[in-house]
């Protein structure tokens, strides 16, 4: 490979610790049950940071706003004596939305999904890849076992991909820069909303132009193989995202030292909630390469009120029934804007009649993520995790009955994060 470009190590104020999860918090409730749960891998030998992800879309459905997050992130901090680092998330923000994120966040998610694929300036391309040499000829990347050999016009065609993507973060970071200052903030870029997983190549181009707009990322979001529906396990060749997964360490790894990115930086697994399947080949990657890894959940949480409100009965269960009545009714309005995101089977879907004689039990079974329980539901699940708008309109009344069942609502938050999601990616059980 050609000479390497003389680049300054880039860092921020702000540090992401190596292993960290992304908690959503629809209504601002379960943040210490969440916390709770990474109270609980310290106390195992292993520190996982909460970060706190809201995105616009879901404060607008909610009606909520950021400093919200952050005063229940606060709060949970304070009552439980959490005394490691802990970030709120500004969810997939563009420079059009980011204004109300900008005093509360110290983490943001730049979401420039819009710009992938938008044909780049020509000679933003141009002096692009003349002034990286270095991405052109015979290459080889440590920890990727086959090499490359990457002609001219390939780089041009990357870069003509995502340079505008690039360019647009660039913008939205710096003007993130200039509203915050010196305080700091943790920086990702999400990349993972494109038609195909980006080869190692591919990635490689997008952290060099990273570097040269002259962005500190901590984590990036790439695209990989396979579907990564909404509150259910991964669907897809668990090889190729293996493969995928552990070539995308080793190109971080490569472009933190060749460019001059922070040393901290790491993969960011988006709608990584629930995905069972894929926990142990990551963990494994992550153990060959000695790398962190950011996982982002959301939906999950709310997921685990509904449970909650269900075991206990009375008036939480048959709220627990309405919710799901209404959103079987307003299915199509709900699922709209997560068509890319969801794969439900509507001849799966129990009428709501039906679904309004289940006991407590039957209710939680269809819900749960136990894919071995023959009464667990995907379509059901995926249906209600995209169906928080129905328990948002219902205001204080569901706010009220959650506070009713917190006992139950805040053990499933815990465990499910716990048990399901952190024991088997960080803890290796």
């Amino acid at each position: 490979m050609a000479g390497t470009p003389n680049h300054r190590t880039m860092q921020s104020s702000l540090v992401l610790p190596k292993f960290s999860i992304g908690v959503g918090d629809r209504f601002a409730h379960q943040a210490r049950a969440q916390l709770t749960a990474c109270l609980r891998a310290a106390e195992a030998g292993v520190d996982v940071v909460p970060v706190w992800n809201k995105s616009n879309r879901e404060h607008t459905i909610i009606g909520s706003e950021p400093v919200g997050t952050r005063a229940a992130a606060d709060r949970a901090v304070k009552a439980l004596g959490w005394g490691r680092p802990y970030f709120v998330d500004a969810d997939h923000i563009g420079i059009k939305t980011v204004g109300r994120f900008l005093e509360p966040c110290d983490f943001f998610t730049i979401d420039v999904a819009e710009q992938i694929g938008k044909p780049a300036e020509a000679r933003d391309v141009q002096n692009f890849v003349e002034g990286h040499p270095e991405l052109v000829g015979e290459m080889e990347i440590p920890g990727v076992e086959r090499a490359f050999s990457v002609d001219r016009s390939s780089i041009e065609t990357v870069a003509n991909k995502f340079l505008g993507a690039v360019k647009e973060a660039g913008t939205v970071y710096r003007h993130i820069q200039a509203e915050k200052g010196t305080h700091g903030f943790i920086t990702e870029v999400s990349m993972d909303e494109t038609d195909s997983p980006q080869t190692p190549v591919e990635l490689l181009v997008i952290l060099a132009a990273i570097a040269h707009e002259g962005i500190p990322i901590q984590t990036i979001a790439p695209k990989f193989t396979g579907r990564f529906n909404k509150g259910v396990d991964y669907a897809g060749d668990l090889s190729k995202f293996s493969q995928e997964f552990s070539d995308d360490l080793a190109v971080i790894a490569f472009a933190v030292t060749r460019y001059g990115l922070p040393s901290s930086l790491k993969l960011s697994v988006h709608s990584g909630s629930d995905k069972f399947s894929i926990y142990k080949p990551m963990q494994d990657a992550m153990r060959k390469h000695g790398a962190g890894v950011h996982l982002k959940t959301a939906g999950t949480t709310w997921l685990e009120e509904l449970i909650g409100l269900a075991e206990s009965g009375g008036a939480g269960l048959e709220l627990a029934k309405e919710i799901y009545a209404e959103a079987w009714a307003h299915r199509e309005e709900l699922c709209a804007p997560y068509a890319t995101v969801i794969d439900i089977d509507p001849g799966r879907l129990p009428l709501p009649e039906q679904v309004n004689g289940w006991s407590a039990e039957q209710y939680v079974r269809a819900l749960r993520h136990v894919p071995s329980d023959p009464a667990y539901n995907s379509s059901l699940r995926q249906l209600l995790h995209v169906g928080f708008k129905v328990a948002a309109k219902l205001g204080e009344r569901y706010l009220n009955l959650l506070g009713e069942a917190e006992a139950a609502v805040a053990k499933n938050v815990t465990e499910n994060l716990f048990e399901r999601h952190i024991k088997p990616l960080f803890l290796g059980a």
